[in-house]
């Protein structure tokens, strides 16, 4: 096979994922358009993602492979890590357990390079898409947004609540949206900030690609490309487990995008952001494993909030 390598630099952050990763790469090993480089910002215990950038290379893959031993751990520090040793002028963000479907490169590049000029795009998540909502949903959707629409996909509503793409036939392969995922996308590096995730975000950093977008969004379009599609092998890990710091960090986070990137601190605005909070606690007691780990949660939202509380204390 034929392997156009595209003038593009893919940042990918990974952390103990060796076996993981290789299957990333191998499945991009299979693409008909590779980037020209990849910058491993690697932040494992152990010497196995190393061996398996330098001295185990994937069959197939032309890409240059560069490994970098993560100066901090967290997917957004490892990012702004990588982007340092980024030589091309389009800019990649990967996940390190995405599998690519057939074409998903070139779609996605070809999307890019299209007119009118975008700033960045992202590929579809097969297993991670919006759904038509149900009746509460809806009504919650319109609660945020403040008025009625059609479809709320891709949108980034009231107290940056940010939906996924949705994925019909009657789209065309390239659809405007206001956000955009970090497990598969590219931007251009001019229409990124420097550095392009605030160091707010720390470990997990959890809604750091929902901030990237909206600035990025202040002067460029964004889209996905709706044909260009992957799965997402979703893998648990340590950062994940902690169930109560994943509950404090979406309040802690949320809050951020609403405050500092949306400018959104009216009264309204906490109005929203609380309902919306309670929203998700009830969604989550609703299913066995949510109704589990419902204390957990709900220590991890009042640890939230009185982190917030603390911070706009010390700040008057």
């Amino acid at each position: 096979m034929v392997v156009d390598r595209i003038p593009a630099s893919v940042v990918i952050p990974t952390r103990n994922r060796a076996n993981v990763l290789r299957r990333t790469l191998e499945s991009l090993a299979l693409q008909s358009s590779q980037p020209a480089q990849i910058i491993l910002v690697d932040a494992s215990d152990d010497s196995a993602t190393r061996s398996l950038c330098l001295e185990e290379p994937v069959s197939g893959l032309t890409t240059e492979v560069v490994w970098v031993a993560a100066s901090s751990v967290g997917a957004a520090s490892q990012r702004n890590q990588g982007l340092l040793a980024c030589r091309h002028a389009i800019v990649g963000f990967f996940d390190d357990d995405i599998l690519f479907r057939a074409d998903c490169v070139a779609r996605l590049w070809g999307a890019l390079k299209s007119g009118p000029p975008l700033g960045g795009v992202s590929a579809m998540i097969e297993n991670q898409r919006y759904q038509p909502p149900g009746t509460i949903s809806r009504f919650m959707f319109r609660l945020m947004a403040g008025r009625s629409e059609t479809s709320y996909a891709g949108r980034v509503l009231g107290p940056a609540v940010n939906l996924l793409p949705e994925d019909r036939e009657d789209l065309p392969e390239v659809v405007q949206v206001e956000w955009l995922n970090t497990t598969c996308a590219m931007y251009r590096r001019e229409a990124l900030p420097d550095p392009p995730f605030p160091d707010h975000f720390t470990g997990y950093s959890m809604m750091e690609d929902v901030t990237l977008s909206l600035i990025v969004g202040r002067r460029w379009k964004l889209a996905n490309a709706r044909t260009a599609r992957i799965f997402h092998d979703s893998q648990p890990g340590s950062h994940k487990s902690n169930v109560a710091n994943l509950a404090k960090m979406e309040l802690v986070n949320r809050h951020y995008v609403m405050t500092h990137v949306l400018s959104r601190s009216r009264w309204v605005d906490y109005w929203r952001l609380a309902i919306w909070e309670l929203f998700q606690v009830a969604v989550a007691a609703m299913s066995k494993e949510g109704l589990s780990s419902l204390h957990r949660i709900l220590i991890g939202k009042a640890s939230g909030l009185r982190f917030l509380i603390a911070a706009r204390n010390k700040s008057q």
